[in-house]
């Protein structure tokens, strides 16, 4: 029998945008949070398979989801994340969340508006965010700031991978209103270069997005984990410079994603910045998010 494992693109934790579980993180909270990543990097790859029929899909992720919350050990990363969540006693309710986006990947590939979007968001991203506050035992309080980084990141992805998703799957993300107010079309995105008005607007979706990643600037002084607040710092550096490049190229012809030498910039420009806010006491402004 095929597993959910086999379905796996190969990509891991190292591969992504953004830190997972990195030296940064305290040792003792790593192996939970790489079976929650290892379980939605599947679910994902399974939404995201490009031969699979979407019945099948559904039916894997449905199956991932019944193991687990308890009912069959065939699919290891549920039943690896199963055990985890019962060795600290959290539910699996984050989790669960992220599988009704998967779902969604499946089932609808246009977005109507920007609330459109920030829903698919609620659900794809806004989950994973609160599991690391969750994990650290911060307050619900910093949910709202959590939910403005998380959406803005996958709002990243989204610009960054539009060409990519629309070739290969058939998925957009862009919403249509934005698209039609700039006066381009869904098939724009299968050229190798941005017209005109696909470019205004992808831009101006980034430059949207922007605003949101501006919500999310308290969040690390917000938390009290003095680790977690550092990974967020660089995740936040890491999500400002790609919104920024999205602000002003193409992603269909031009480089849209972090070079090694940047990643490891913006590293040590978040990691000094917020140990130097909290060295010397600044306090964030705390802002909500809006439309999260």
């Amino acid at each position: 029998m095929t597993t959910a494992s086999d379905l796996r693109s190969g990509k891991t934790h190292r591969d992504e945008n953004f830190p997972v579980a990195s030296w940064i993180i305290h040792p003792r909270h790593r192996a939970l949070i790489l079976a929650f990543y290892n379980f939605v990097r599947t679910a994902d790859d399974i939404a995201d398979h490009a031969t699979l029929p979407a019945e099948e899909k559904l039916r894997y992720l449905d199956l991932m989801e019944a193991e687990l919350l308890g009912n069959g050990d065939t699919q290891k990363e549920a039943v690896n994340l199963r055990r985890a969540f019962a060795e600290r006693s959290m539910p699996p309710r984050h989790a669960l969340d992220v599988l009704v986006a998967f779902r969604l990947d499946v089932t609808k590939l246009r977005y109507e508006n920007w609330d459109d979007v920030i829903d698919y968001c609620r659900y794809s991203a806004m989950p994973v965010g609160r599991f690391m506050l969750d994990v650290h035992g911060e307050d619900t309080s910093t949910w709202a700031a959590s939910d403005a980084l998380c959406a803005g990141l996958q709002i990243n992805n989204h610009l960054q991978d539009c060409g990519k998703d629309y070739r290969n799957l058939n998925r957009v993300y862009l919403p249509r209103d934005a698209l039609a107010a700039a006066g381009a079309t869904v098939e724009m995105l299968g050229e190798a270069k941005s017209q005109p008005a696909l470019l205004k607007c992808l831009q101006a979706l980034a430059v949207r997005t922007e605003a949101l990643l501006d919500q999310s600037k308290s969040l690390a002084a917000e938390v009290k984990d003095f680790r977690l607040g550092l990974e967020i710092s660089v995740i936040q550096a890491f999500a400002d410079k790609i919104v920024n490049m999205l602000k002003v190229r193409d992603p269909l012809s031009e480089r849209v994603h972090l070079s090694p030498v940047e990643l490891l910039l913006q590293s040590l420009g978040g990691v000094a910045g917020e140990t130097a806010r909290r060295a010397t006491g600044r306090r964030a402004v705390s802002k909500t998010a809006a439309g999260a």
